[in-house]
């Protein structure tokens, strides 16, 4: 039976909260709109005679010729806008308001990122559908009575009329889906009378998680982590880093939170990179608290995005388990916030609205004086210097779950081990595969690298294939026969002719990807199967989830994956990992390169021995001595973090020091260029008192066309007591920026592309 404390409470009633001396006659209401507005934080609006609007309040609004949705920001307006010059406020939303403490952070989120408010709010107003009430679904049944041979019908008819004779009404698009048939199908079935439209109530809420269903068995040191974690609950802000290696059981820890918060009447927020969102979490999720969390990631529909929505701001989703975007739901009683992977940067967003959504959810949690969990197997460098400083907590599990070993990790020199020539996976490598394969147990080879092959030649001239659109290679992709540009996803046919010289010579792949690897395990181990595993071979959590079932049903011998298959997987029998080119991440001029490449191979390396066969893991590397290679090897995950912590230090570079990056983009080069030029020579790196200031650049980004758009860059780096914001308003606001040009602005950016 569920536990009827686990009910998270109530979204506030508005009717309950304390009236005002006097009803306020002009608000401020703020528009989700993506640029600046000319008041700064919304406009003024009069209040209709007999309109009570608080703070909050949704509302719908004139501007200009159309009407538009937005939120009274604040009472009594700027009192800037004479009173002849007022609009009335259209109408009051039946829809629940945006908590104080979201409009707080929406303000924070702003001015940190120096985005328009109105862009940020847009964020937590993303889906429109939402702020009405909830209709009734119209659904379908078939007609009693109704004569479906008059009809003359055809096999696909037969198939909807067969299937409802068994089946509730359902929506049209729905019986479209399970009956295998297109929606004009059950489109004509209705007008012809043979299925007749019956209104189900609109969606119910949410399950209710139950705490107490099924309590895992905790190890001690288990144990003792869940108490701290769970005693933080309803103490108001702490930030703890949960810190474990993999296969410590941090996730049961972290249940142990989200237990103690659902019992306080209180919800919860967990943050997921998209990437680690998988069918396995949220099955153990469903196995301990007893129903599914409420998803908020891309792959939902548009009626799925408007229910849970709404169940979010009503109060009635107790646990949201969501990507980065999840952070800007409407949360009426928030208690906790957990930040699993927390070092993915994955949740950093670098289009619109550029922030960190682990850095963001830290802000959040301090507005509202709640707690929050930041939790990784490789926690990254900014986390580790908070630790280090006070500003949080940590809770260390250092051994693996019912006393599984951390696998042995060895690297492979390519130099002294070549494969053949036309092959990627040295003779270790293959003898241990094949060793793998002998005892019946699977093995994992990983590239983060999709497609065939990462570049494709002309054979004759040695023309590269490049994007129309932006400056980068088109990657092929033999398995689904195309070129692909990864930057904008540009797709082509390969030619039959070179475009440079016309030659019918044929093209070269030069490089590997996973797609090649695959086809040389088909001619290295023929009598294996295999199963690849990669954001463009999986079309959505159905096929994930079915790819992950075959693996630990042992229907696949050897797995074959980019870093979709890096994260949280657990595979009983899995006890080989071969990376096949473990240098890759550290190439170019990312200053997080090795922190990176780092943390990606500990992940994947820790899919290897998770039960009790032990697990050994093989790094090709054609440079051993690397410090990344050293610290895999050697097991010394702390000195690496020290050794990448005093490079950072010297250099001045985060997270001890600030960094903040303008792209300038437009359609026109020149045009571009010459306003990069002159935000280079207006650059604050002269104003006095900050002679520490240094901006670089102006210079072409490194994919100096993307999506059709000419890309300049220019990085401010200061010291971290520097007030960076406060310079880029100063210098922005000096800068006569064409319409034509977009200046973006990230402030601690994770992308120098």
């Amino acid at each position: 039976m569920t536990n009827k404390t686990a009910r998270p409470a109530a979204a506030p009633q508005h009717d309950l909260l304390p009236l005002p001396d006097r009803q306020a006659d002009r608000v401020t209401v703020l528009l989700p709109l993506p640029v600046p507005l000319p008041v700064g934080e919304g406009y003024d609006y009069r209040v209709p005679a007999g309109m009570d609007l608080r703070e909050g309040d949704i509302v719908e609004v004139p501007l200009g010729k159309r009407h538009m949705v937005g939120v009274v920001w604040r009472l009594g307006g700027s009192g800037e806008v004479p009173e002849a010059r007022l609009k009335d406020v259209a109408a009051k939303l039946d829809a629940p308001p945006l908590p104080e403490g979201l409009r707080r952070f929406v303000s924070w989120v702003a001015s940190y990122t120096l985005a328009p408010p109105g862009a940020v709010l847009r964020m937590a107003m993303s889906v429109p559908a939402a702020l009405e009430p909830p209709k009734p679904v119209v659904a379908y049944e078939a007609t009693p009575g109704f004569d479906a041979e008059a009809l003359r019908p055809t096999p696909a008819r037969r198939r909807v009329l067969s299937f409802l004779a068994d089946t509730p009404p359902l929506p049209a698009a729905e019986i479209a889906r399970q009956a295998g048939v297109s929606a004009g199908v059950v489109k004509g079935l209705a007008e012809a009378g043979a299925l007749r439209p019956v209104l189900l109530p609109p969606a119910p809420p949410p399950p209710l998680p139950d705490p107490d269903l099924k309590r895992a068995d905790l190890a001690p040191d288990q144990a003792t982590a869940a108490a701290a974690l769970a005693e933080a609950v309803g103490q108001g802000y702490r930030a703890t880093l949960l810190d474990g290696v993999t296969g410590s059981g941090k996730t049961e820890v972290y249940f142990e939170a989200i237990a103690a918060t659902l019992k306080a009447g209180e919800q919860v927020l967990v943050l997921l990179p998209e990437i680690a969102l998988t069918p396995h979490w949220l099955e153990r999720f469903e196995a301990r608290f007893g129903c599914r969390p409420t998803e908020w990631h891309s792959e939902l529909t548009q009626a799925q995005r408007r229910d849970n929505w709404r169940a979010v701001a009503e109060g009635k989703a107790g646990i949201v388990v969501g990507a980065r975007s999840a952070l800007f739901l409407s949360f009426p009683n928030l208690g906790l916030i957990v930040v699993d992977e927390e070092h993915e940067s994955a949740f950093k967003q670098e289009e619109g609205v550029t922030y960190h959504a682990r850095d963001m959810a830290v802000v959040r949690a301090y507005l509202a004086k709640i707690p929050i969990v930041l939790v990784s197997a490789t926690p990254s460098l900014e986390t580790m210097a908070n630790v280090e400083n006070g500003r949080y907590q940590r809770v260390s599990l250092p051994d693996r779950f019912a006393g599984a070993a951390l696998p042995m990790i060895q690297a492979i020199d390519m130099r002294a081990h070549r494969p053949p020539q036309g092959r990627w996976l040295s003779p270790p490598l293959v003898e241990a595969v094949r060793g793998t394969l002998a005892a019946g147990e699977q093995a994992l080879l990983f590239l983060n690298r999709r497609g065939y092959a990462p570049l494709t030649l002309c054979g004759a001239c040695g023309h590269r294939l490049a994007c129309p659109n932006c400056t980068a290679w088109l990657v092929e992709h033999r398995l689904a026969g195309r070129l692909q540009c990864h930057q904008c996803g540009h797709t082509e046919k390969l030619p039959d002719h070179c475009p440079a010289c016309d030659s019918d010579e044929g093209f070269k792949a030069v490089g590997p990807g996973v797609e090649r690897i695959a086809e040389e395990v088909m001619q290295l181990f023929p009598d294996a199967r295999f199963a690849l595993i990669a954001s463009d071979t999986l079309g959505g959590p159905a096929a994930v989830a079915e790819m992950l079932r075959s693996v630990r049903d042992r229907e696949v011998d050897i797995l074959i994956g980019t870093q979709m298959v890096a994260k949280g997987h657990h595979f009983p029998m899995l006890t080989l990992v071969g990376v096949v080119d473990a240098d890759l991440g550290l190439v170019g001029g990312d200053l997080r390169a090795a922190e990176r490449t780092y943390q990606l191979l500990h992940q994947v390396a820790g899919r290897a021995g998770r039960a009790e066969h032990p697990g050994r893991v093989l790094l090709q590397t054609y440079d051993p001595g690397h410090k990344v290679i050293q610290a895999l090897v050697e097991g010394d995950r702390d000195r690496f973090l020290e050794a990448e912590a005093d490079d950072r230090r010297r250099a001045g570079m985060p997270p001890f020091g600030r960094l903040a990056a303008l792209i300038i983009s437009g359609a026109d080069k020149n045009l571009v260029e010459a306003v990069a030029l002159r935000l280079g020579r207006s650059a604050p790196r002269n104003l006095p008192g900050q002679t520490e200031v240094r901006v670089l650049g102006p210079a072409p980004a490194p994919f100096a066309v993307l999506r059709g758009r000419h890309r300049f860059r220019l990085l401010l780096q200061a010291p971290r007591g520097v007030n960076v914001q406060a310079l880029l308003r100063h210098w922005l606001a000096q800068a006569q920026i064409p319409h034509a040009v977009r200046v973006t602005v990230d402030i601690d950016p994770y992308s120098f592309l």
